[in-house]
């Protein structure tokens, strides 16, 4: 987790102890923690009890890794992670800024954040990408259907753009014809790099 992202804007992480915006109530709070750690299962193959060796066949998970899930009812599938990645600022944010009904908010992965937003996209083709931490997050559907949701090791700009053309390509979707849709901010350079090749680049 390296900055948040709040109405007036993308705050970053070493603002938390200085920004009063951490210290208001809000009608609505969302915590994502950008963790690689995370599968989908469809639903109907989904043990409660297995979901530790599942999530361990994708992930290298520490004996201290706490494993749980959510479902994902419109995607008939249930997203299985670990937040355990050694961090501490999503749960500080957590218990800090707190929701105007005095609950606290729930630390999700970035991830189930992306896969909700595709109900929002009215294109055909979507795609939705994250960056962080020096990992690409992305989530490629089309329609109803998901094709793609995964994480890539992106140490830079060119990589995590070789990783979405690689996708694209697979999936056999043109650029062109694709907006491609961003919840963490982009530096300018890397930006109109994008554009060369999509249709759009916009931001949820």
């Amino acid at each position: 987790m390296n900055g948040v992202s709040v109405s007036s804007g993308w705050v970053s992480a070493d603002r938390f102890f200085t920004d009063s915006r951490f210290r208001r109530r809000y009608d609505d709070v969302s915590v994502s923690l950008f963790t690689p750690k995370f599968t989908l299962v469809p639903e109907q193959f989904f043990d409660p009890l297995s979901a530790r060796s599942v999530l361990s066949d994708v992930a290298e998970l520490e004996d201290s890794d706490y494993v749980t899930f959510e479902r994902l009812p419109h995607l008939k599938a249930v997203l299985v992670y670990s937040n355990s990645i050694g961090e501490t600022l999503s749960r500080a944010v957590a218990e800090t800024v707190v929701r105007s009904d005095g609950f606290k908010t729930k630390v999700l992965p970035e991830v189930w954040y992306m896969l909700k937003a595709l109900d929002s996209i009215q294109e055909y083709n979507k795609v939705v990408a994250s960056v962080a931490d020096g990992y690409l997050y992305l989530v490629i559907a089309q329609g109803r259907s998901l094709l793609l949701c995964n994480s890539y090791q992106a140490s830079d700009s060119v990589t995590a753009e070789y990783f979405i053309f690689l996708a694209m390509k697979k999936l056999q979707l043109n650029p062109e014809m694709t907006t491609i849709y961003f919840r963490t901010p982009l530096q300018e350079e890397d930006e109109m790099s994008l554009y060369r090749y999509f249709k759009s680049v916009d931001y949820l």
